[in-house]
């Protein structure tokens, strides 16, 4: 049994018998990630470390002041907590970290032990599951909204009243308008109002004005490293492509992520000229699968370039009109509306790329992942761009099958760098 199996096996048996000492130990794993970010991994460029410890960092002061956090999806609109001096902790980022520790089964059964359904995507039951069983602590907001996922609002629903906490839950509706627009903005005004009462704390608009600035600037640079990934090899790996989320959502304007977008435009400069396969990611990523940790993990042969969720939104914010700029943010989100806003986004994103293919991973229990799959594949042909759909579980082993993963990729990859060759 090597260090990492007796670290699971050991946080796994305080969860069920000592629910303060496993937490304890996720905190302690924590703390060891980042020391080996920060003495290891020389593949890794600064960038990513950087946002590596960043990210890290903010999860550990979440769940250490908890009486200064929120629990959060990735669409919250995190720049009004973070005007607040709120830490915003993503539900699918705990989760994630259960899942890298290998711990997540134990939760996840812990939650279908409770009746919670197999089939609720397992970020969400695994999330349930650390709650419920008393490892996390309880932080004083809970807050999301209804874009996507129905599975967030039933679990956020779900644990505020279990651990009774302050919640709000944003409606976000199908499509935009003005009328549409400043019904989210009343939507804002009432969470801004109860933060305030909760938090005895005065809402600084200009202090929001100043994030907003800082996330149309990190965009910029976004944009900018993007024309260089066209043709650059940026070494990477699935774990590090997920870390791209905290950026372009939980922690998008904050100076530390506009400093890690303006280091990864500069950074990736430094770097020579790709003549590897290109790929284009779409949906999150099963970082554990080692047929995919193979190709994917700092390999010049096989380079994802990015994923689609951080194009979701790529507007210039008003900073002028901030609670309409959040709200427009939102309602016109690729993951809101007509099914035809995602791929239109992402045919845009493949054509600025260079893209030579395309992988959608359907993530078992998220519905908008699967539902839309062959009609993404479908404008994708019509591109003359090869696309593979695949099944499995981002973040429960148990529930991803790795022989038909690896026959699948391999096959595909093996296909669509016969094709470049032939050009």
């Amino acid at each position: 049994m090597n260090l990492i199996q007796k670290y699971e096996a050991l946080t796994k048996k305080q969860a069920a018998e000592n629910p303060d000492k496993a937490y304890k130990m996720i905190e302690l794993g924590l703390f060891f990630e980042k020391q080996i970010v920060k003495f290891s991994e020389k593949d890794m460029p600064k960038a990513y470390k950087k946002l590596n410890l960043i990210a890290l960092n903010s999860v550990l002061r979440g769940l250490k002041n908890p009486e200064k956090a929120a629990w959060v999806n990735i669409f919250t609109p995190v720049e009004i907590l973070q005007a607040f001096d709120i830490n915003p902790l993503s539900i699918e980022c705990i989760s994630s970290f259960l899942s890298g520790f290998e711990i997540e089964d134990f939760f996840n059964e812990y939650a279908e032990n409770l009746g919670v359904a197999e089939t609720l995507c397992s970020y969400h039951r695994g999330f349930i599951g650390a709650v419920e069983s008393g490892v996390l602590p309880t932080p004083k907001f809970a807050i999301t909204t209804s874009t996507c996922c129905d599975g967030n609002v039933n679990t956020i629903r779900y644990i505020a009243k279990k651990r009774k906490v302050d919640s709000y839950i944003i409606d976000i509706p199908y499509d935009y308008s003005e009328a549409n627009e400043k019904y989210v903005v009343n939507q804002l005004k009432e969470m801004i109002s109860m933060l305030e009462e909760k938090t005895n704390k005065k809402f600084d608009m200009e202090k929001l004005k100043e994030i907003l600035r800082r996330e149309n600037e990190s965009k910029k640079y976004f944009n900018e490293y993007l024309k260089y990934q066209k043709t650059k090899y940026y070494p990477s790996s699935l774990t590090l492509h997920m870390f791209m989320l905290f950026a372009s959502h939980v922690g998008i304007g904050t100076q530390e992520i506009l400093d890690f977008y303006k280091l990864l435009s500069e950074d990736i400069q430094t770097y020579p000229d790709s003549h590897g396969l290109k790929i284009f990611w779409v949906h999150l990523l099963p970082y554990y699968q080692e047929t995919m940790k193979k190709y994917f993990n700092f390999n010049e042969g096989y380079q994802i370039q990015s994923y689609d969720t951080n194009f979701d939104y790529m507007d210039e914010l008003d900073v002028d009109h901030p609670l309409e700029a959040l709200a427009k943010k939102l309602i016109l989100n690729m993951y809101n509306g007509p099914y035809e806003r995602k791929i239109e986004t992402i045919e845009k994103a493949i054509d600025e790329l260079g893209s030579d293919a395309v992988i959608h991973f359907c993530h078992l229990g998220c519905k908008q992942s699967a539902g839309g799959a062959m009609q993404l594949k479908e404008a994708i042909r019509k591109k003359g761009i090869p696309m593979l759909v695949l099944d499995g579980d981002c973040m429960d082993r148990r529930n991803c099958q790795d022989g038909q993963i690896k026959t699948r990729l391999e096959a595909f990859l093996e296909m669509i760098r016969t094709q470049k060759e032939a050009k």
